[in-house]
């Protein structure tokens, strides 16, 4: 795949099934519209996806603002700008919280439909081999089929503290499961991939979507029902009363501002409808990865091989306008 710069869309090769059209069009008569590109990876993919649908089949001049969630929410509460803000993860969110309850906000679509998933996971393989390991009751009677060891988060990661809360309310000690401290984020995903790809056993905390769940097939153990006290007291290093429950899905959603949604409702509908899998996230992190690739890459991507998913999402107008890119 190689991207093809214009002046305010991509385009690629043939192959890849999706060819821009001149860019010599009218102005947008959306009018222009600013929109975030956070900075990690599945933010920006879902930035590209939504820029490339509201450039060609609504006509839109789109401006993507590097940014990340705090600059973000400070720069609409002070200046109601940018108009969108892709992937707010809602939890522990203050900005986001205040601009809500203030009305400067309309919030849309889950854009993880699934939501942002975290937990202790196994190789799937594993698994089918030894279906007891699906729950923390089967692995605290089995800690030699995961090799007595918990892999765990870097020093200095919110999820190393959850993670040390859990081992004790489970009492991994009492069972010979150590918990490894891995020294990066590089490692911990670094020590799954040759886990699985070994066909070996491997137990650690982790997190979806990211490009390693899109590559490996991991089953999320079952760590019993959801508390929320029990969370956030497993989440303070200072709290006594740990327990076990699952970790929360945390909902991630698509923000625009009030005025935008009132003046632009078509577009709002639009990103409304802009939902993606954390099967479909991980695929295309993965992708990428693999491949070296760019987010607009990324995102092409995503339209060239998930196209029974997004031409779900626009309006038959801009169905028909898109139609010309698919040859």
């Amino acid at each position: 795949m190689k991207k093809l710069l214009a002046t305010a869309a991509f385009a690629v090769t043939a192959a890849t099934g999706l060819v821009a059209p001149a860019m010599a069009q009218e102005p947008a008569a959306c009018g222009d519209i600013t929109i975030t590109e956070m900075d990690w990876a599945s933010a920006a993919i879902v930035t590209n996806v939504a820029k490339f649908l509201m450039e060609q089949g609504y006509g839109c001049s789109v401006t993507a603002i590097p940014s990340a969630t705090t600059p973000a929410m400070v720069s609409v509460a002070e200046t109601g700008k940018p108009d969108i803000v892709t992937e707010v993860w809602t939890n522990g969110n203050p900005g986001y919280d205040e601009l809500s309850a203030a009305g400067k906000v309309v919030t849309l679509a889950d854009v993880l439909s699934d939501g942002g998933v975290q937990g202790f996971y196994v190789p799937t393989f594993l698994v089918e081999e030894h279906p007891q390991l699906a729950t923390i009751e089967g692995i605290l009677d089995n800690p030699d089929l995961v090799e007595n060891r918990l892999h765990s988060c870097p020093v200095g990661w919110a999820c190393q503290d959850t993670a040390t809360a859990y081992a004790r309310a489970a009492g991994f000690e009492e069972a010979d499961i150590e918990i490894f401290q891995h020294g990066s984020g590089e490692t911990l995903a670094g020590s799954m991939a040759s886990a699985v790809e070994s066909r070996e056993p491997w137990f650690g905390y982790y997190w979806e979507p990211t490009s390693i769940m899109g590559k490996y097939d991991m089953t999320k153990v079952d760590l019993g029902p959801f508390d929320q006290a029990i969370f956030e007291c497993n989440s303070d290093p200072d709290c006594e009363e740990v327990g076990m429950t699952s970790y929360p899905v945390v909902p991630v959603k698509t923000v625009v501002t009030t005025t935008f949604a009132e003046d632009h409702p078509v577009l709002t509908g639009l990103l409304d409808n802009v939902r993606f899998t954390n099967a479909q996230m991980s695929e295309v992190l993965a992708w990428q990865e693999e491949n070296s690739a760019s987010v607009e890459e990324a995102a092409v991507y995503f339209l060239s091989n998930y196209s029974d998913a997004w031409q779900s999402w626009i309006s038959d107008e801009a169905r028909a306008k898109l139609a010309g890119l698919l040859q």
